[in-house]
């Protein structure tokens, strides 16, 4: 496999992305409540070096939360549930496929509620499965605390390769990798 980066001009955001139960589209500003209650949730925060102060996101963030590229609200029958982000990784980042970096890194949260029904599993892989079709052959990194076993059962699910272990952020980090057409259960080269 090459280790050549591979970018390929996508037009964002796509038309919404359509699973058996959930949408993931663009961030419009009815996202904000829901995207300022993520980020103000002590169980959300857990594993992501905690929660911020609702006063102080109600400040930060602007009326349209997530105007970039990669960023995906998650809709459950038109309410938001959570979000996915696909963002590059900076050379500064620990944990890498190449050593200058620039993969494109998997994260997500998920309202608390929303949490133990696969809606983690099943957006991540509508997401990974769009990003396959819009970077062919370009592999997706994840990286997650150890201590998140409900991470860690997604990465298994949707199919990443454990690379290495290190500590960041206090605690020990799990960094694995996806290519494009390697689900469980796929044969590698």
């Amino acid at each position: 496999m090459s280790d050549e980066i591979i970018v390929h001009p996508v037009a964002w955001p796509p038309a919404p992305i359509k699973t058996e139960r959930l949408e993931l589209r663009k961030s419009e500003a009815r996202n904000r409540v829901a995207l300022i209650d993520l980020f103000a949730s002590p169980e959300v925060g857990t594993y992501v070096g905690g929660s911020r102060p609702r006063d102080e996101l109600e400040q930060a963030l602007p009326e349209v939360p997530g105007q970039r590229f990669g960023f995906f609200v998650v809709d459950l029958n038109g309410t938001t549930i959570g979000m996915i982000t696909l963002d590059r990784c900076g050379p500064e980042r620990k944990g890498h496929i190449r050593p200058e970096g620039g993969e494109h890194e998997l994260g997500y949260m998920f309202l608390p509620q929303a949490w133990g029904r696969g809606y983690a599993t099943e957006a991540c892989a509508a997401a990974l499965d769009w990003f396959a079709d819009a970077h062919p052959g370009e592999p997706v990194v994840l990286s997650t605390q150890t201590a998140n076993e409900a991470a860690m059962r997604v990465a298994a699910k949707l199919g990443f390769t454990e690379l290495e272990r290190f500590e960041d952020y206090g605690a020990e980090q799990w960094f694995g990798v996806w290519y494009p057409g390697r689900y469980p259960g796929t044969p590698s080269d």
